[in-house]
């Protein structure tokens, strides 16, 4: 076969690659129109202060991982305590932070040393001490040797919480007042509910007071404004989709609520996992579709919290690589139940979709720029289909995105003003010239990274709210 053959056929693949992922995107976005209708007919003010109103609601402990978080913790323990949910304690590991995490949550929330003797059934690095709020009897402080991982500081959390549920985040996340009321209700709908995750919004740009995002509002920086463009459309897009069909594979670290008996069951968070986030949620899957127990993994649609995005392109690259190693490792992880019938939709449709266009996406996409531009610098591809596919890649991407955007202000009316709203739009145009195609030579040096071996973090870089 001839350079010019194959170099056609490379041209036909990563065409048909862009035309099958964007109609993926408008397909989902139609069902997630349809799920989030559901959802704004069934959860009304009235039915969620049901919630409220029972004589036993189930006690909710929320596990702060914390970690070098001086910066913020004090404002989302606040915004924690102010919840409107009664039966809730907060439990935050300090994960032998060298800062004054400690310190400043002993100074403000006056703690005192409580030893408690409890079972743990999770393997954890040693814990040092425990300690209560004088002021706040709910919450409660472990501090413990570094673990070296947020997975090893969560199961600290889970060994030490009381509660039939527990709720895990990130230090840095602000919960919204009645987070946790709707993402209870999944739980006393339907008794074979493990687990809910809700919708991350990010709060960069927006006015904060006592711990609570007070204004919605957009940031100054298009980095972050890219960022929300991105979390509308992997969150109000594809994971509605997939919670539609009963298929939720991913529950973002920021944001998830848990049966404790269930993660007990499983292991908890497993540390050498990059992304422990994926890991505990399909291993969930796979427990109860393997045993044939019926299961469900829920979705709150709306924000139920926020979260800083990264405005450094160092911070932001770091965080990508990680994604990256930690997506291609669960993929690896679970490969058995790829197209495997036994696990339902999760076998059959959410991983082969999760494979080819993330797993595969990045690959296709970098090398897809690479060779067409090769091609029509030696004449192979005309200079007018060159600027065609290019052409059709963008419109194609800036219109999946504003669908992205419109299925957003259905639902949360976040940036319904006209200034914030026009940004916005700006940015779903914009993203697809330089951002996007920075995502996707990322993903492809993370996936040098991951077969390579790589580990860690990364460095990222946290501002005060």
């Amino acid at each position: 076969m001839s350079l010019e053959s194959v170099l056609t056929v490379f041209a036909v693949i990563v065409v048909a690659y862009f035309l099958l992922w964007n109609t993926s995107q408008f397909l989902m976005a139609g069902v997630a129109a349809l799920f989030l209708r559901r959802y704004l007919y069934r959860r009304t003010p009235r039915n969620i202060a049901l919630v409220a109103r029972l004589a036993s609601p189930p006690l909710v402990s929320v596990i702060v991982p914390a970690r070098n978080e001086a910066l913020t913790i004090v404002e989302s323990v606040r915004a924690m305590l102010a919840l409107d949910y009664e039966a809730r304690e907060i439990v935050v590991v300090n994960d032998g932070s060298s800062d004054e995490t400690l310190t400043l949550l002993q100074q403000t929330f006056r703690l005192v040393a409580a030893p408690l003797a409890y079972e743990q059934p999770l393997k954890t690095a040693p814990v040092r001490g425990v300690y209560r709020s004088i002021d706040e009897p709910g919450l409660v402080v472990v501090d413990k040797e570094s673990g070296g991982s947020k997975s090893d500081a969560a199961n600290a959390g889970i060994n030490a919480a009381s509660g039939l549920l527990v709720l895990v985040i990130d230090a840095d996340t602000m919960l919204e007042p009645d987070a946790l009321t709707r993402a209870v209700l999944p739980f006393l709908e339907d008794p074979t509910t493990v687990a809910v995750g809700g919708y991350v919004a990010i709060a960069n740009g927006s006015r904060v007071e006592s711990g609570r995002v007070s204004e919605v509002g957009m940031p100054s920086s298009w980095l972050a404004r890219f960022q929300i463009i991105e979390y509308m459309r992997s969150f109000l897009l594809f994971r509605l989709a997939c919670a539609s069909r009963n298929g939720v594979v991913l529950i973002s670290g920021a944001f998830g609520l848990f049966l404790r008996d269930a993660v007990l069951e499983v292991g908890g968070y497993d540390h050498t996992a990059i992304g422990e986030d994926m890991d505990l949620t399909l291993r969930l899957q796979r427990f109860y579709r393997a045993a044939c127990r019926p299961v469900r993994i829920a979705f709150v649609p709306i924000p139920v919290c926020w979260t800083q995005a990264p405005e450094d392109w160092r911070s932001l690259r770091g965080q990508r690589w990680r994604w990256r190693r930690g997506l291609l490792q669960v993929l690896w992880r679970h490969r058995h139940v790829i197209a495997n019938p036994r696990y339902g939709v999760v076998g059959m449709g959410v991983l082969p979709y999760i494979v080819i266009f993330e797993g595969l996406g990045p690959l296709i996409e970098v090398s897809g720029y690479v060779i067409t531009t090769i091609a029509a610098f030696l004449g192979i591809l005309n200079w007018g289909h060159y600027r065609v596919l290019l052409a059709v890649s963008l419109l194609f991407g800036v219109a999946a995105t504003l669908v992205a955007v419109f299925v957003s202000d259905v639902g949360t009316r976040r940036y319904l003003q006209g200034r914030d709203l026009a940004a916005l739009l700006a940015a779903a145009v914009l993203e697809n010239v330089g951002y996007r195609q920075c995502n996707a030579w990322w993903g492809f040096v993370g996936t040098v990274q991951a077969l390579f071996g790589k580990k860690g973090w990364g460095p990222m870089t946290r501002r005060a709210f």
